[in-house]
């Protein structure tokens, strides 16, 4: 295995796409990883402090995050924005699972 440069580990192109097939709308949509600063933010909104201070998970309109970080347009841009997140939230437990 090459020993990677600075340039090539910048320039690579790494982020996967998928396309999902989500039936309860009616089509498919278009998932992409996470960037690294997404999943940190991703982790970071998923604790929170409790009563006494001490950190817990939040599991609040989770799987409503992940969608509105990960699903795309064609042209690579996120669909949603945190906005979207509530509404997000409303739609199909089955169609969020699998996405």
């Amino acid at each position: 295995m090459a020993i990677l440069s600075r340039t090539s580990i910048l320039t690579a192109v790494d982020m996967q796409t998928e396309t999902v097939a989500v039936p309860e709308w009616g089509g498919d949509v278009i998932v992409r990883g996470l960037t690294g600063k997404e999943r940190d933010a991703f982790e970071q909104a998923s604790l929170r402090r409790n009563t006494k201070g001490e950190l817990e998970l939040n599991m609040s309109n989770m799987r409503a995050r992940l969608v509105a970080y990960c699903v795309i347009d064609d042209t690579g841009a996120r669909l949603f924005t945190d906005a979207d997140i509530a509404e997000i939230g409303k739609k199909s437990a089955a169609a969020l699972e699998r996405i």
